[in-house]
Protein backbone atom coordinates (compact mmCIF):
# COMPACT_ATOMS: atom_id res chain seq x y z
CA UNK A 1 0.00 0.00 0.00
CA UNK A 2 1.46 3.26 -1.10
CA UNK A 3 1.89 5.93 1.46
CA UNK A 4 -0.69 8.79 2.03
CA UNK A 5 1.57 11.99 2.47
CA UNK A 6 -0.24 15.14 3.61
CA UNK A 7 0.95 18.61 2.72
CA UNK A 8 2.55 20.89 5.53
CA UNK A 9 0.71 24.38 6.48
CA UNK A 10 1.60 26.23 9.28
CA UNK A 11 3.63 23.15 11.42
CA UNK A 12 0.89 20.90 10.80
CA UNK A 13 0.47 18.16 8.17
CA UNK A 14 -3.03 19.21 6.22
CA UNK A 15 -5.60 16.30 4.57
CA UNK A 16 -7.69 18.07 1.82
CA UNK A 17 -9.73 14.91 0.28
CA UNK A 18 -8.42 14.73 -3.48
CA UNK A 19 -4.93 13.17 -3.48
CA UNK A 20 -2.45 12.99 -6.64
CA UNK A 21 -0.50 9.37 -7.29
CA UNK A 22 2.73 9.82 -7.95
CA UNK A 23 4.31 7.22 -10.08
CA UNK A 24 7.94 5.99 -10.62
CA UNK A 25 9.22 6.61 -13.80
CA UNK A 26 10.52 3.25 -14.07
CA UNK A 27 7.86 0.52 -12.67
CA UNK A 28 4.87 2.83 -13.51
CA UNK A 29 3.87 1.96 -9.73
CA UNK A 30 2.32 4.43 -7.10
CA UNK A 31 5.20 5.53 -4.80
CA UNK A 32 3.26 7.67 -3.00
CA UNK A 33 -0.20 9.62 -2.52
CA UNK A 34 -0.14 13.77 -2.01
CA UNK A 35 -3.11 16.07 -1.48
CA UNK A 36 -4.08 18.43 -4.39
CA UNK A 37 -4.11 21.86 -2.36
CA UNK A 38 -6.77 23.88 -3.20
CA UNK A 39 -7.79 27.84 -2.90
CA UNK A 40 -8.29 27.71 0.78
CA UNK A 41 -4.82 25.62 1.17
CA UNK A 42 -2.90 28.46 -0.36
CA UNK A 43 -4.57 31.26 1.58
CA UNK A 44 -3.70 28.98 4.78
CA UNK A 45 0.15 28.42 3.51
CA UNK A 46 0.53 31.97 2.73
CA UNK A 47 -1.03 33.65 5.85
CA UNK A 48 1.27 31.11 7.84
CA UNK A 49 4.27 32.11 6.24
CA UNK A 50 3.20 36.01 6.95
CA UNK A 51 2.30 35.04 10.77
CA UNK A 52 5.71 33.21 10.91
CA UNK A 53 7.75 35.81 9.18
CA UNK A 54 6.80 38.13 12.82
CA UNK A 55 8.78 35.24 14.56
CA UNK A 56 11.52 34.71 12.23
CA UNK A 57 12.65 38.03 11.64
CA UNK A 58 13.91 38.78 14.97
CA UNK A 59 15.76 35.01 15.40
CA UNK A 60 19.50 35.26 16.52
CA UNK A 61 22.03 34.14 14.49
CA UNK A 62 22.90 31.64 16.75
CA UNK A 63 19.25 30.32 16.68
CA UNK A 64 19.01 30.03 12.76
CA UNK A 65 22.05 28.28 12.55
CA UNK A 66 21.22 26.14 15.15
CA UNK A 67 18.20 25.08 13.60
CA UNK A 68 20.25 24.63 10.03
CA UNK A 69 22.49 22.45 11.62
CA UNK A 70 19.77 20.51 12.85
CA UNK A 71 18.13 19.80 9.48
CA UNK A 72 21.91 18.81 7.84
CA UNK A 73 21.88 16.12 10.80
CA UNK A 74 18.10 15.09 9.89
CA UNK A 75 18.97 14.90 6.42
CA UNK A 76 21.47 12.68 7.05
CA UNK A 77 20.38 10.62 9.77
CA UNK A 78 17.63 9.88 6.59
CA UNK A 79 20.08 9.50 3.68
CA UNK A 80 18.89 6.00 2.83
CA UNK A 81 15.61 6.48 2.94
CA UNK A 82 15.80 10.31 1.09
CA UNK A 83 17.93 8.65 -1.26
CA UNK A 84 15.45 5.30 -2.28
CA UNK A 85 12.76 7.93 -2.35
CA UNK A 86 14.62 10.04 -4.56
CA UNK A 87 15.18 7.55 -6.76
CA UNK A 88 11.83 6.00 -7.04
CA UNK A 89 9.81 8.91 -7.45
CA UNK A 90 11.87 10.79 -9.96
CA UNK A 91 13.71 7.36 -11.51
CA UNK A 92 17.22 8.83 -10.87
CA UNK A 93 19.69 6.45 -10.62
CA UNK A 94 20.22 5.30 -6.31
CA UNK A 95 23.86 6.46 -6.26
CA UNK A 96 23.29 9.90 -7.90
CA UNK A 97 20.66 9.99 -5.47
CA UNK A 98 22.90 9.36 -2.24
CA UNK A 99 24.73 12.15 -4.33
CA UNK A 100 22.30 14.61 -3.82
CA UNK A 101 21.77 13.71 -0.48
CA UNK A 102 25.20 14.30 0.64
CA UNK A 103 25.33 17.61 -1.26
CA UNK A 104 22.27 18.46 0.29
CA UNK A 105 23.53 17.91 3.55
CA UNK A 106 26.42 20.08 3.01
CA UNK A 107 24.15 22.72 1.49
CA UNK A 108 22.13 23.41 5.16
CA UNK A 109 25.67 22.94 6.65
CA UNK A 110 27.03 25.69 4.98
CA UNK A 111 23.87 27.77 5.78
CA UNK A 112 24.46 27.00 9.44
CA UNK A 113 28.19 28.30 8.84
CA UNK A 114 27.75 31.57 7.43
CA UNK A 115 24.57 32.53 9.11
CA UNK A 116 27.03 32.96 11.90
CA UNK A 117 29.01 35.45 9.60
CA UNK A 118 26.75 37.02 7.30
CA UNK A 119 26.54 40.43 7.69
CA UNK A 120 27.12 44.09 6.73
CA UNK A 121 30.47 46.66 6.89
CA UNK A 122 31.30 49.29 8.43
CA UNK A 123 31.16 52.47 5.81
CA UNK A 124 33.32 55.39 6.70
CA UNK A 125 31.56 58.49 6.60
CA UNK A 126 33.85 61.45 7.85
CA UNK A 127 35.18 62.23 4.46
CA UNK A 128 33.95 65.80 4.10
CA UNK A 129 33.47 68.53 6.72
CA UNK A 130 29.99 68.06 7.26
CA UNK A 131 30.00 64.49 8.55
CA UNK A 132 33.11 64.79 10.33
CA UNK A 133 32.39 62.91 14.06
CA UNK A 134 29.55 61.21 11.99
CA UNK A 135 29.77 57.01 11.80
CA UNK A 136 28.06 54.69 9.36
CA UNK A 137 27.15 50.89 9.50
CA UNK A 138 24.92 48.98 7.11
CA UNK A 139 23.24 45.71 7.90
CA UNK A 140 21.12 43.38 5.81
CA UNK A 141 17.31 42.25 7.11
CA UNK A 142 15.07 39.63 5.99
CA UNK A 143 12.86 40.80 2.96
CA UNK A 144 9.63 38.82 4.20
CA UNK A 145 7.54 35.58 2.96
CA UNK A 146 9.16 34.11 0.04
CA UNK A 147 7.46 31.93 -2.86
CA UNK A 148 9.56 28.87 -4.14
CA UNK A 149 9.61 26.98 -7.27
CA UNK A 150 11.55 23.38 -7.38
CA UNK A 151 11.79 20.95 -10.24
CA UNK A 152 11.82 16.80 -10.15
CA UNK A 153 15.44 16.37 -11.10
CA UNK A 154 17.41 17.41 -8.01
CA UNK A 155 14.30 17.26 -5.61
CA UNK A 156 16.11 17.53 -2.59
CA UNK A 157 19.40 19.47 -2.90
CA UNK A 158 17.34 22.05 -5.49
CA UNK A 159 14.49 22.84 -2.66
CA UNK A 160 17.90 23.12 -0.16
CA UNK A 161 19.38 26.11 -2.62
CA UNK A 162 15.92 27.71 -1.36
CA UNK A 163 15.46 26.81 1.90
CA UNK A 164 18.82 26.97 3.84
CA UNK A 165 19.56 30.87 2.91
CA UNK A 166 15.22 31.40 3.83
CA UNK A 167 15.55 29.89 7.15
CA UNK A 168 19.54 31.63 7.26
CA UNK A 169 18.49 34.74 7.15
CA UNK A 170 15.23 34.83 9.23
CA UNK A 171 12.65 34.70 6.06
CA UNK A 172 10.17 32.61 5.75
CA UNK A 173 8.81 30.01 2.63
CA UNK A 174 5.71 28.62 0.68
CA UNK A 175 7.43 26.06 -1.62
CA UNK A 176 4.85 24.47 -4.73
CA UNK A 177 6.68 21.12 -4.61
CA UNK A 178 7.86 19.64 -7.94
CA UNK A 179 4.47 17.94 -9.54
CA UNK A 180 6.36 14.92 -10.65
CA UNK A 181 8.63 14.55 -7.73
CA UNK A 182 6.85 16.12 -4.59
CA UNK A 183 7.52 13.46 -1.58
CA UNK A 184 11.02 14.24 -0.92
CA UNK A 185 10.02 18.04 -0.25
CA UNK A 186 7.54 16.44 2.40
CA UNK A 187 10.30 14.28 4.53
CA UNK A 188 12.42 17.64 4.30
CA UNK A 189 9.65 19.44 5.72
CA UNK A 190 9.61 16.50 8.47
CA UNK A 191 13.25 16.97 9.26
CA UNK A 192 12.77 20.53 9.33
CA UNK A 193 10.41 20.73 11.88
CA UNK A 194 11.94 17.96 14.26
CA UNK A 195 14.97 20.68 14.23
CA UNK A 196 13.01 23.41 15.66
CA UNK A 197 12.02 25.40 12.63
CA UNK A 198 9.47 27.96 13.47
CA UNK A 199 6.03 26.34 11.92
CA UNK A 200 4.76 28.48 9.29
CA UNK A 201 8.57 29.14 8.41
CA UNK A 202 8.47 26.06 5.84
CA UNK A 203 5.31 25.52 4.12
CA UNK A 204 4.94 22.73 1.08
CA UNK A 205 1.50 23.15 -0.73
CA UNK A 206 1.03 21.01 -4.30
CA UNK A 207 -1.15 23.17 -6.73
CA UNK A 208 -2.49 23.14 -10.05
CA UNK A 209 -1.26 25.39 -12.56
CA UNK A 210 -4.01 28.63 -12.16
CA UNK A 211 -3.12 28.38 -8.02
CA UNK A 212 0.25 28.04 -8.20
CA UNK A 213 0.26 31.98 -10.47
CA UNK A 214 -2.08 32.92 -7.78
CA UNK A 215 1.00 31.91 -5.49
CA UNK A 216 3.11 34.15 -7.79
CA UNK A 217 1.05 37.12 -8.29
CA UNK A 218 0.50 37.56 -3.97
CA UNK A 219 1.78 40.74 -3.02
CA UNK A 220 2.20 39.34 0.45
CA UNK A 221 5.11 37.17 -1.03
CA UNK A 222 8.08 39.50 -1.46
CA UNK A 223 10.03 37.41 -3.45
CA UNK A 224 10.07 34.14 -6.10
CA UNK A 225 12.58 32.10 -6.34
CA UNK A 226 12.16 29.79 -9.26
CA UNK A 227 14.10 26.78 -10.73
CA UNK A 228 12.66 25.48 -13.43
CA UNK A 229 12.32 25.50 -17.57
CA UNK A 230 13.30 29.05 -19.39
CA UNK A 231 9.82 29.28 -21.19
CA UNK A 232 8.23 28.76 -17.55
CA UNK A 233 10.37 31.16 -15.42
CA UNK A 234 10.26 34.34 -17.78
CA UNK A 235 6.42 33.94 -18.21
CA UNK A 236 5.87 33.57 -14.03
CA UNK A 237 8.61 36.89 -13.80
CA UNK A 238 5.96 38.61 -15.85
CA UNK A 239 3.44 37.46 -13.37
CA UNK A 240 5.72 38.52 -10.33
CA UNK A 241 4.83 42.20 -9.76
CA UNK A 242 6.65 44.35 -7.48
CA UNK A 243 8.53 41.04 -6.13
CA UNK A 244 12.36 40.38 -6.25
CA UNK A 245 12.44 37.84 -8.36
CA UNK A 246 15.46 34.93 -8.95
CA UNK A 247 15.69 32.69 -11.70
CA UNK A 248 17.69 29.48 -12.70
CA UNK A 249 16.84 28.03 -16.06
CA UNK A 250 17.97 25.78 -18.70
CA UNK A 251 20.57 25.72 -20.50
CA UNK A 252 22.67 23.57 -23.53
CA UNK A 253 25.73 23.74 -22.25
CA UNK A 254 28.99 23.69 -23.96
CA UNK A 255 32.32 21.86 -23.55
CA UNK A 256 35.68 23.00 -25.46
CA UNK A 257 38.16 19.84 -25.83
CA UNK A 258 41.42 21.70 -26.93
CA UNK A 259 44.44 19.86 -29.02
CA UNK A 260 46.66 20.18 -25.84
CA UNK A 261 43.80 18.24 -23.07
CA UNK A 262 43.96 15.40 -21.92
CA UNK A 263 41.41 13.76 -24.03
CA UNK A 264 41.02 10.40 -21.85
CA UNK A 265 39.84 12.69 -19.00
CA UNK A 266 37.50 15.11 -21.20
CA UNK A 267 36.29 11.57 -23.01
CA UNK A 268 35.14 10.25 -19.69
CA UNK A 269 34.13 13.69 -17.99
CA UNK A 270 32.00 14.52 -21.37
CA UNK A 271 29.89 11.25 -20.90
CA UNK A 272 29.47 11.44 -17.42
CA UNK A 273 28.20 15.13 -17.58
CA UNK A 274 26.28 14.36 -20.39
CA UNK A 275 24.12 11.29 -19.60
CA UNK A 276 24.06 11.04 -16.00
CA UNK A 277 20.26 11.02 -14.60
CA UNK A 278 19.19 10.34 -18.21
CA UNK A 279 20.35 13.75 -19.28
CA UNK A 280 17.65 15.78 -16.77
CA UNK A 281 20.27 18.14 -15.91
CA UNK A 282 20.22 22.14 -16.76
CA UNK A 283 24.09 22.13 -16.65
CA UNK A 284 24.24 18.57 -18.61
CA UNK A 285 27.14 18.14 -21.25
CA UNK A 286 24.77 19.08 -24.53
CA UNK A 287 27.49 20.66 -27.14
CA UNK A 288 30.76 19.31 -27.57
CA UNK A 289 33.48 20.69 -30.26
CA UNK A 290 36.54 19.34 -30.28
CA UNK A 291 39.86 20.15 -31.55
CA UNK A 292 40.40 19.00 -35.63
CA UNK A 293 43.67 17.51 -34.20
CA UNK A 294 42.55 15.58 -30.99
CA UNK A 295 39.05 14.49 -32.65
CA UNK A 296 39.68 11.30 -33.87
CA UNK A 297 40.90 10.35 -30.52
CA UNK A 298 38.77 12.12 -28.66
CA UNK A 299 35.61 10.41 -30.21
CA UNK A 300 37.31 7.24 -29.78
CA UNK A 301 37.88 7.24 -25.78
CA UNK A 302 33.85 9.25 -25.50
CA UNK A 303 32.12 6.77 -27.71
CA UNK A 304 33.64 3.77 -25.86
CA UNK A 305 32.50 5.24 -22.41
CA UNK A 306 28.98 6.21 -23.52
CA UNK A 307 28.56 2.78 -24.92
CA UNK A 308 29.49 0.85 -21.59
CA UNK A 309 27.15 3.28 -19.56
CA UNK A 310 24.73 0.84 -17.65
CA UNK A 311 20.86 1.68 -18.34
CA UNK A 312 18.28 0.43 -16.45
CA UNK A 313 17.14 0.03 -12.78
CA UNK A 314 17.31 2.96 -11.06
CA UNK A 315 17.35 1.18 -7.98
CA UNK A 316 20.68 -0.78 -8.85
CA UNK A 317 23.37 0.68 -7.67
CA UNK A 318 25.23 -0.43 -10.83
CA UNK A 319 22.89 1.96 -13.02
CA UNK A 320 24.31 5.08 -14.50
CA UNK A 321 21.30 6.38 -17.00
CA UNK A 322 17.85 5.52 -15.82
CA UNK A 323 14.76 6.52 -17.43
CA UNK A 324 13.31 10.11 -18.44
CA UNK A 325 10.74 11.62 -15.98
CA UNK A 326 7.73 10.16 -17.81
CA UNK A 327 7.43 8.79 -21.72
CA UNK A 328 5.89 11.73 -23.03
CA UNK A 329 9.41 13.34 -22.15
CA UNK A 330 11.28 11.07 -24.09
CA UNK A 331 8.70 10.86 -26.70
CA UNK A 332 9.79 14.26 -27.16
CA UNK A 333 13.55 13.47 -26.90
CA UNK A 334 12.85 11.08 -29.70
CA UNK A 335 11.66 13.55 -32.41
CA UNK A 336 14.01 15.81 -31.49
CA UNK A 337 16.81 13.59 -32.57
CA UNK A 338 14.50 12.05 -35.21
CA UNK A 339 14.16 15.51 -36.84
CA UNK A 340 17.78 16.25 -36.62
CA UNK A 341 18.54 12.82 -38.49
CA UNK A 342 16.28 13.73 -41.32
CA UNK A 343 18.01 17.38 -41.91
CA UNK A 344 21.39 15.65 -42.06
CA UNK A 345 23.03 15.26 -39.01
CA UNK A 346 24.23 11.32 -38.03
CA UNK A 347 23.45 9.33 -34.84
CA UNK A 348 27.04 7.41 -33.52
CA UNK A 349 25.36 5.66 -30.89
CA UNK A 350 22.10 5.33 -29.55
CA UNK A 351 19.00 7.24 -31.32
CA UNK A 352 16.44 4.73 -30.28
CA UNK A 353 13.22 4.98 -27.33
CA UNK A 354 11.62 1.95 -25.04
CA UNK A 355 9.17 3.52 -22.83
CA UNK A 356 10.48 6.16 -20.52
CA UNK A 357 14.03 5.08 -21.46
CA UNK A 358 16.06 7.13 -24.53
CA UNK A 359 19.27 5.35 -25.11
CA UNK A 360 22.78 7.65 -24.65
CA UNK A 361 22.77 9.19 -28.39
CA UNK A 362 25.70 10.84 -29.65
CA UNK A 363 25.04 13.02 -33.07
CA UNK A 364 27.35 14.21 -35.32
CA UNK A 365 26.67 16.78 -38.52
CA UNK A 366 24.34 18.82 -36.78
CA UNK A 367 23.35 22.29 -37.11
CA UNK A 368 22.66 25.35 -35.01
CA UNK A 369 18.97 25.35 -36.57
CA UNK A 370 18.37 21.84 -34.81
CA UNK A 371 16.23 21.55 -31.74
CA UNK A 372 18.74 19.00 -30.18
CA UNK A 373 21.52 22.14 -30.40
CA UNK A 374 19.44 25.16 -30.28
CA UNK A 375 17.06 23.93 -27.42
CA UNK A 376 17.42 22.68 -24.24
CA UNK A 377 17.76 19.19 -25.11
CA UNK A 378 17.07 17.82 -21.26
CA UNK A 379 17.45 14.20 -22.46
CA UNK A 380 20.55 11.81 -23.02
CA UNK A 381 21.61 13.67 -26.34
CA UNK A 382 25.23 14.80 -27.13
CA UNK A 383 26.41 16.88 -30.40
CA UNK A 384 29.62 16.68 -31.26
CA UNK A 385 31.48 19.34 -33.63
CA UNK A 386 35.28 19.91 -34.46
CA UNK A 387 36.87 23.17 -34.73
CA UNK A 388 40.32 24.34 -36.15
CA UNK A 389 40.50 27.85 -34.63
CA UNK A 390 39.77 28.06 -30.61
CA UNK A 391 38.14 31.67 -30.76
CA UNK A 392 36.11 30.24 -33.59
CA UNK A 393 35.06 27.35 -30.44
CA UNK A 394 34.30 30.12 -28.22
CA UNK A 395 32.02 31.63 -30.90
CA UNK A 396 29.87 28.74 -31.68
CA UNK A 397 29.49 27.63 -27.86
CA UNK A 398 28.07 31.58 -27.47
CA UNK A 399 25.69 30.99 -30.27
CA UNK A 400 22.87 30.38 -28.21
CA UNK A 401 20.27 31.70 -26.24
CA UNK A 402 21.22 30.26 -23.13
CA UNK A 403 24.45 31.02 -21.10
CA UNK A 404 24.56 28.62 -18.13
CA UNK A 405 27.77 27.05 -17.63
CA UNK A 406 30.35 25.99 -20.45
CA UNK A 407 33.59 23.63 -19.91
CA UNK A 408 36.90 23.87 -21.09
CA UNK A 409 39.82 21.31 -21.39
CA UNK A 410 42.85 23.07 -22.08
CA UNK A 411 46.25 23.59 -20.27
CA UNK A 412 47.50 26.57 -22.50
CA UNK A 413 46.52 29.83 -20.13
CA UNK A 414 46.10 31.97 -22.99
CA UNK A 415 43.17 29.95 -24.43
CA UNK A 416 41.97 30.04 -20.26
CA UNK A 417 42.02 33.75 -20.01
CA UNK A 418 40.35 34.29 -23.02
CA UNK A 419 37.66 31.60 -22.79
CA UNK A 420 36.47 33.41 -19.03
CA UNK A 421 36.91 36.83 -20.53
CA UNK A 422 34.89 35.98 -23.45
CA UNK A 423 32.06 33.01 -22.77
CA UNK A 424 28.72 34.44 -22.25
CA UNK A 425 27.97 32.10 -19.37
CA UNK A 426 27.77 32.75 -15.81
CA UNK A 427 30.42 29.94 -14.97
CA UNK A 428 33.68 28.32 -16.78
CA UNK A 429 35.16 25.55 -15.74
CA UNK A 430 38.49 24.79 -16.42
CA UNK A 431 39.61 21.58 -16.76
CA UNK A 432 36.73 19.57 -16.22
CA UNK A 433 33.18 19.33 -17.37
CA UNK A 434 30.42 22.44 -17.20
CA UNK A 435 28.11 19.86 -15.40
CA UNK A 436 30.25 20.44 -12.47
CA UNK A 437 28.55 22.66 -9.34
CA UNK A 438 29.87 23.11 -6.05
CA UNK A 439 27.34 24.24 -3.42
CA UNK A 440 29.12 27.46 -2.06
CA UNK A 441 29.94 29.38 -5.24
CA UNK A 442 27.56 32.12 -7.43
CA UNK A 443 25.21 29.75 -9.83
CA UNK A 444 23.28 31.20 -12.07
CA UNK A 445 23.07 31.88 -16.06
CA UNK A 446 22.85 35.16 -18.51
CA UNK A 447 20.78 35.22 -21.15
CA UNK A 448 17.52 33.11 -21.44
CA UNK A 449 19.01 30.79 -18.39
CA UNK A 450 18.16 33.28 -15.28
CA UNK A 451 18.58 36.48 -13.34
CA UNK A 452 20.35 36.47 -10.24
CA UNK A 453 22.45 34.21 -8.39
CA UNK A 454 22.03 31.04 -6.02
CA UNK A 455 25.04 29.13 -3.93
CA UNK A 456 24.18 29.74 -0.34
CA UNK A 457 25.87 33.55 0.67
CA UNK A 458 25.03 34.95 -3.06
CA UNK A 459 21.17 33.60 -2.39
CA UNK A 460 21.01 35.19 0.99
CA UNK A 461 22.36 38.39 -0.78
CA UNK A 462 19.48 38.03 -2.82
CA UNK A 463 16.75 37.32 0.07
CA UNK A 464 18.18 40.04 2.23
CA UNK A 465 17.57 44.07 1.87
CA UNK A 466 20.70 46.21 3.07
CA UNK A 467 19.75 49.27 5.40
CA UNK A 468 22.15 51.85 6.25
CA UNK A 469 22.46 53.41 9.95
CA UNK A 470 24.15 56.57 9.96
CA UNK A 471 24.92 57.89 14.00
CA UNK A 472 26.05 61.64 14.94
CA UNK A 473 28.28 61.47 17.71
CA UNK A 474 29.30 64.68 17.80
CA UNK A 475 25.65 65.95 19.84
Amino acid sequence: MAKQYKLLIGGEWRETGVSAEIRSPYTGKVVGRIPWGGAKELEDAIGAAEGAFRDTRTLSRRRRSEILAGIAAGVRERRQELAELIARESGKPVTLAAGEVARAVGTFTLAAEETRRFAGEVVPIDIEERTEGYFSATERFPIGPIAAFSPFNFPLNLVAHKLAPCLATGNTMVLKAPPQAPLTSLVLGEIALAAGAPPGSFNVVHLEIPLAEQLVADDRLKMLTFTGSARVGWALKAKAGKKRVLLELGGNAGAIVHKDADVGWAAERCATGGFGNAGQVCIKVQRVYVHASAHDSFMSAFLRRVQALKVGDPMDEATEVGPLIDEAAAQRVELWVEEARKGGAAILCGGKRSGSFFEPTVLAGTTNDMRVKREEVFGPVVTVDRYRDFTDAVAAVNDSAYGLQAGVFTHDLRLAAEAFRTLDVGSVILNDYPTLRVDNYPYGGTKDSGLGREGVRYAMQEMTELRTLVVNFNH
